[in-house]
């Protein structure tokens, strides 16, 4: 598959939230009971994240853009209070932000067009590969994780309202082509 220019496929935020999402389901899989509702609740806040990028970039609408993107931001903020629940309720211990773990995943690079068409291996998965042999470290990535995920997600609603402030919503420029149209038919 190859990356196009544009779109969420170009977006570092789309590919981390596939990461995310495909690690929580492993996760669930791993170490939450199937008949949980919590098993339910995490994967869709993890797929509704993800979704609502893809979603949200192919609106034309700027307005949109930045209400979806909010919704994913949301949908990835109730997915790290599950797994900050997952380790209150199993005594495990919260990585602090300046521990030299946290800070190795904060550092890992996110692989964009991460599916090789040969072998349709997820290079990001390999990297983190380490951190999913036990409940305390793969939580601990996710947490880390999601947290990477919100501050770009925070970024990128910055940079849509940037974009909305310089170049107008949708329908305002709607209405300035319908105006232009009709002062080239009065011509």
């Amino acid at each position: 598959m190859q990356n196009q220019k544009g779109g969420y496929k170009s977006l570092i935020v789309y590919w981390l939230a596939t990461d995310i999402y495909d690690l929580t389901v492993i996760f669930c899989n791993h170490f939450i009971d199937k008949k949980s509702r919590t098993t339910d609740q995490m994967i869709q806040a993890a797929r509704s994240g993800k979704q609502n990028i893809v979603e949200g970039s192919l609106e034309p609408s700027v307005e949109s853009n930045i209400k979806l993107t909010g919704v994913a931001r949301a949908s990835f903020g109730e997915l790290l209070e599950d797994y900050k629940d997952y380790l209150r309720q199993n005594n495990l211990p919260m990585w602090d932000k300046n521990d030299v773990r946290v800070l190795k995943i904060r550092k890992m690079r996110i692989n964009p067009n991460w599916s090789n068409e040969s072998n349709k291996t997820n290079l990001s998965y390999l990297s983190y590969l380490s951190y999913l042999t036990n409940p305390e470290s793969f939580t601990n990535l996710m947490i880390t994780l999601c947290f990477k995920e919100g501050y770009l997600l925070d970024q990128l609603i910055r940079s849509q309202q940037d974009k909305f402030i310089k170049t107008g919503g949708f329908h305002e420029n709607l209405f300035k082509k319908r105006i232009t149209y009709k002062n080239n038919l009065q011509q």
